[in-house]
Order: C-alpha cells, then structure tokens, then sequence
C-alpha cells in the first residue's frame, strides 16, 4: 500500500502536469483498492489510465465521479454508495474543510475489527492511520462520493 502521497517515488510522479504529491490521492486509492484486492498493477500504469480524467490538467487530480470507471477497468468491481456503513472497503473522497474553498482528498478504507485503516490520510505520513467511524476521518464532513468495494469478487 502506498501511504505518504508527497514521501519516496511516487512523489516525484507526474500526474497530469504536477507531481502527484501534490494532485495523487485518486490514483494512490485506486491503486491501493487494487493492491487490496489482490489484483495489483503497477502505480505508472493506474497513473496512465487515470491520466484521461484529470481535472484542469490534474490541477485538481482526478474527476472523483470516475474512480469507479478506473477500478473497473482493472477488474475491481464496485458500486457508488450514500454510506459505507457495512462495508469492509471503500474509497472515500471529501473537502477538506470549507466545501469550495478548500481541496478534496480521496482515501482508500478498509475496517479493521472495530477501527477502519484509511491508507494515503496525509500527504507526510508513512503508514495508515485508524478511526473508529467513517465521520471522523473528514472531521464530521460528508463524503461527496463512497465507492464501496464488492468483495465477493476479492481475487485470493
């Protein structure tokens, strides 16, 4: 899994025209969505394919409402939900803070027994961090769009 979007060689990544330190969370949650589901591919080539959706040329990463269509291309199956109550992954994308004035980020997120590790949380930190609610990773906000991973087609 990749965490830490601004730390090692992803870093120096290009998406779009910037670095993905700067405009990578969609590309690193859908590559670790995959990672998770045991279909892994290489981060250049989900880069590659994400590159198509790229907002004003990645200044603002990746079209969000597309993530779907990316898993899917790489054999992920998934479905956009209202809540990820029940579900053992999901991708998560939200504001920041003020809804137009600030960024969205976008996270990938797997329970853990009680917790959910959400991978790639900042920019700077090597690992996962845990929550124990989907509401306290944006700090209260509301996703703007939860895809939830159909794990019966988990490849083991």
């Amino acid at each position: 899994m990749i965490n830490g979007q601004a730390l090692g060689k992803t870093a120096e990544l290009k998406y779009g025209l910037f670095p993905m330190s700067f405009n990578g969370c969609e590309v690193i949650s859908v590559y670790n969505a995959l990672e998770y589901l045991n279909i892994p591919q290489e981060i250049d080539a989900v880069r590659k394919y994400m590159e198509r959706y790229a907002v004003f040329g990645g200044f603002f990463g990746c079209n969000i409402y597309c993530i779907g269509k990316a898993l899917n291309h790489f054999g992920a199956e998934c479905e956009k939900v209202k809540s990820p109550d029940n579900a053992e992954a999901v991708i998560v994308s939200s504001w920041t803070g003020i809804p137009f004035l600030s960024t969205i980020h976008t996270v990938f997120c797997v329970r853990d027994n009680d917790d959910i590790k959400v991978y790639n949380r900042y920019n700077n930190l090597q690992s996962y961090m845990k929550y124990s609610s989907f509401e306290k990773i944006f700090g209260g906000r509301k996703p703007l769009v939860i895809y939830k991973l159909r794990q019966e087609y988990k490849h083991e």
